[in-house]
């Protein structure tokens, strides 16, 4: 054996009750599970005391450019992630041409930044999987981003796509899904995603059915609107026969406060009638996202410029002003918005910088301006690469949710800006701290599942997800008695404390505590 973690706390990631045992590892592959407890090995690490478990997979990351930028990849491997899934919310980097992919650094740079100097060498999915597999801590899968192909194939018009717009969409998702992707994302707020109809979305997962892939849609309103744009994701899943997984599956802004048990029934019933559907979450109350995301669609129709040349146009601005403030774009979920609850995290420029970490309101009142002109000002002046935290959750709804069968976990983690949301460094021990360990809401063995073999499943992973001979290595070691989040909004960059040993591939990129550097990661592509 090469490394043997001897008489550990086994959470095997079925949901099944904690055993003690040996686990030796060999050759990137857990080799023997021995509850006699006399496995040797090259290395003996003392688990006494210890959980090990399946590492943790989180199925809506947005590390999609920075996992590349930084490898090592800290935030994720401090908390005990060994997978993560990327091209979340409809955004993402492949598959591109020179355009799209040079529209897209500036839209996502509030997501993921646009480093000088980083090398664009990729344009399909399968040369952005091959990029991956060049070295990276963590394994990655990807999802094709409905919007990107809908930017690649019809570009960014508000507009049903035509036939034969429709059909180029489905033959670059296809080969994009042969390539090795898992599934096809949206992001039905953003542009120009949201320009789609049912329709539209059907006929693309149809095409993702059929290659054994799935849909994970960040839904059409997570406020007013909120339940009807989960009926129509049921639908398109019914219609379509794709498996649906629900991209941060929140209910949000006061208007749902206290509902998630409407949702869930919504859910219950489709599950019944035979669909297959799960779900993400992260265990923290407010959003994240770009701050140009709480405009109407059409203020944002034709790219990032047309977008700027409205904004700059006082008779324009004022329209979206009162679309936003008193009547509730579908940008910000159908809700007018409440400007103290938008806080600026992330800025481009440092002339700027004075606005992180305040509510717009905040910054407003300060400046002796409307919130809606310094909203529109600086919009402008960042070209829309301003990043914003939406303190709009609600805990109840959180722990209601979290306790579904079908809940599996995600961050939704930005790892850019001046201070980023904390999931991004805390999402999985504090899952197993605040909800496990202080308030009960779940077991451990039934936390572990969620966050390891119920996500492996959806990704139709054969050897990934539970601590079984022959399964791969991917492997946490963590105190269940003080693994915690220490990350903070104010202090967002913290690594988790507890967390011992994180094994990807059966190399140690975190030994007793501490980073290695190794990247033994690579692609997860689907192959089925």
């Amino acid at each position: 054996m090469d490394v043997v973690f001897h008489n550990a706390r086994v959470v095997d990631g079925t949901g099944a009750p904690e055993f003690v045992a040996d686990v030796g590892v060999a050759d990137g592959r857990v080799a023997a599970i021995d509850t006699d407890r006399g496995l040797t090995g090259r290395r003996r690490v003392d688990a006494t005391g210890l959980v090990l478990a399946p590492g943790f997979i989180d199925m809506h990351s947005h590390s999609d450019l920075q996992l590349l930028a930084n490898p090592d990849h800290l935030a994720k491997v401090s908390q005990g992630v060994t997978l993560e899934v990327l091209g979340q919310d409809g955004l993402s980097y492949a598959p591109v041409d020179d355009e799209v992919l040079a529209a897209l650094r500036g839209q996502l740079a509030g997501w993921n930044d646009d480093p000088a100097g980083f090398d664009w060498n990729w344009r399909s999915v399968g040369e952005y999987l091959d990029r991956l597999d060049a070295g990276i801590a963590v394994n990655a899968a990807y999802l094709v981003p409905q919007g990107t192909l809908r930017m690649l194939c019809l570009g960014w018009d508000a507009r049903p796509a035509s036939a034969d717009e429709l059909a180029a969409m489905q033959r670059v998702l296809a080969e994009s899904l042969r390539q090795g992707a898992v599934g096809l994302s949206s992001g039905l707020t953003y542009t120009p995603g949201m320009y789609a109809d049912t329709e539209e979305l059907v006929a693309l997962c149809r095409v993702v059915a059929e290659h054994g892939g799935y849909y994970s849609p960040h839904h059409r309103s997570y406020g007013a609107g909120a339940l009807a744009a989960y009926a129509e994701m049921v639908d398109v899943s019914r219609r379509s026969g794709c498996p649906l997984h629900l991209a941060h599956a929140t209910m949000n802004f006061p208007v749902n406060a206290g509902r998630a048990g409407e949702l869930l029934s919504l859910l219950d019933q489709a599950i019944a009638d035979g669909c297959d559907i799960t779900l993400d979450t992260y265990p923290y109350l407010p959003g994240a996202t770009y701050l140009s995301a709480l405009l109407p669609s059409w203020a944002s129709e034709g790219g990032a410029d047309a977008t700027i040349a409205r904004l700059s146009d006082v008779d324009t601005r004022e329209r979206i002003r009162r679309e936003i403030e008193e009547i509730g774009s579908d940008g910000c979920h159908g809700v007018p918005v409440d400007w103290q609850s938008i806080e600026i995290n992330g800025v481009r420029s440092a002339e700027h910088g004075h606005l992180v970490g305040l509510s717009v309101a905040e910054s407003a009142r300060r400046a002796g301006r409307p919130p809606a002109e310094l909203y529109f000002d600086v919009l402008v002046a960042e070209r829309l690469g301003t990043s914003c935290l939406m303190h709009v959750g609600h805990e109840d709804n959180v722990r209601a949710i979290m306790r579904h069968p079908a809940h599996t976990g995600g961050s939704d983690g930005l790892l850019v800006g001046e201070r980023p949301h904390p999931r991004a460094w805390g999402t999985f021990p504090r899952y197993l701290a605040c909800y496990v360990r202080e308030l009960g809401v779940l077991g451990l063995e039934e936390c572990v599942a969620h966050l390891t073999g119920r996500p492996a499943r959806r990704l139709r992973l054969t050897d990934r997800g539970l601590v079984r001979e022959g399964y791969a290595a991917d492997l946490v070691l963590f105190d269940p008695d003080t693994i915690a989040d220490t990350a903070t909004f104010d202090q967002p960059r913290q690594p988790a404390t507890g967390v011992h040993h994180v094994l990807v591939n059966g190399v140690a990129v975190l030994d007793d505590g501490r980073p290695t550097g190794a990247l033994p990661g690579h692609s997860i592509r689907r192959t089925s």
